[in-house]
């Protein structure tokens, strides 16, 4: 039985190591290799958040799948979307005060994924929302909300690049 034992756990080792055949992350398009994301467009007055947004959709893209990056004449796709409003929303006020003690941020995006070479649309979303509460009175502030909002939105749009079963 000793004996045995180096072997058992040798092939646990390699049974582990080899998987399933699943990707960590999710079950992608095999018939993509690229992603060009175009820099979001703004209807907001508030500037900037189509920047961080853009970022963070490719900082997300580039971890969390197995597509590339590339550049809108190699891309195998396009990725277009844009900031539709910003809303921002007060709880729970504070009777001294009569400040709100809650807040919430709701951000709003239109989206669209289409395979260049084929000219399919492989996902059009025209309103994805994320709602973020901040408490202002422990010093959150309304930055700290659109960075948590964005980064949520950033992994919604990226979970949308999954295959449909």
């Amino acid at each position: 039985m000793t004996r045995r034992l180096p072997l058992i756990c040798m092939l646990g080792l390699l049974v582990l190591l080899s998987g399933c055949g699943y990707k960590a992350g999710g079950p992608y398009r095999s018939d993509i290799g690229t992603v060009y994301v175009e820099i979001f467009g703004s209807k907001e007055f508030r500037r900037d958040l189509e920047f961080m947004l853009t970022e963070a959709v490719k900082k997300r893209i580039g971890s969390d799948t197995p597509y590339r990056l590339a550049a809108r004449e190699n891309a195998d796709t396009i990725l277009i979307g844009e900031v539709l409003e910003e809303r921002q929303a007060a709880f729970a006020p504070d009777f001294r005060s009569r400040q709100p003690r809650e807040k919430q941020l709701t951000l709003a995006v239109r989206l669209q994924w289409k395979d260049i070479r084929t000219g399919r649309v492989l996902v059009d979303q025209p309103v994805q929302l994320q709602a973020v509460d901040y408490l202002t009175p422990t010093g959150e502030t309304e930055k700290f909300a659109q960075e948590r909002a964005v980064d949520g939105l950033a992994k919604q749009i990226v979970a949308k690049m999954y295959e449909d079963w």
